[in-house]
């Protein structure tokens, strides 16, 4: 499935060719809003369901029948939230190897990373997904552990508090400039 918004940058036209040169690898699920909205649903693509944007916890709910996640973009992304809601899932993310989502996406552990703008090795690790049913079961349980591990609000104010403590503890020693 693809979350998030259906702009160009998002790297949707790739995603959607390699669909089409995947398309025995069931069925693409698009949620989310943006200009190209207008397109994919006049589109009508085989494989490919337009679901329009979803509330949070439909999305969620989506993502919980999924196999995995496709973050195709050809632009840099900072911290998807997409890509939280789905390690929160137990989802594992095939992305673009750009910018940060080399850092949040573990190759071969929480997901995969594919070239940028390459609908070709998009399809392979498609493939690859489909066709290794154990391997995708560990990714499955490995995106819930990076998700436990990193992203919890409990995580986060732990991370937060801990930053206060040490400015508190350093009491603003350090020269301001």
């Amino acid at each position: 499935m693809y979350v998030g918004r259906l702009s160009p940058e998002k790297g949707l036209d790739v995603l959607l060719q390699a669909w089409e040169k995947a398309r025995q690898s069931g069925i693409l699920k698009i949620v989310g809003s943006g200009p190209l909205a207008a397109r994919l649903q006049s589109q009508r693509l085989p494989g490919v369901q337009y679901l329009g944007f979803k509330p949070k916890e439909a999305v969620i709910a989506l993502m919980k029948e999924a196999d995995f996640l496709i973050l195709p973009s050809v632009w840099y992304e900072g911290l998807p939230m997409a890509l939280i809601e789905a390690y929160s899932t137990g989802l594992p993310v095939v992305g673009s190897r750009i910018g940060a989502l080399v850092s949040l996406i573990q190759d071969g552990r929480t997901g995969l990373l594919f070239r940028p703008n390459d609908p070709e090795d998009l399809v392979a690790k498609i493939y690859r997904l489909r066709s290794r049913p154990a391997e995708l079961a560990a990714m499955r349980e490995a995106a819930r552990d990076e998700y436990l591990e990193k992203y919890t609000e409990q995580r986060n104010y732990d991370l937060l508090i801990a930053i206060y403590e040490r400015v508190i503890a350093d009491g603003g020693s350090q020269e301001r400039s």
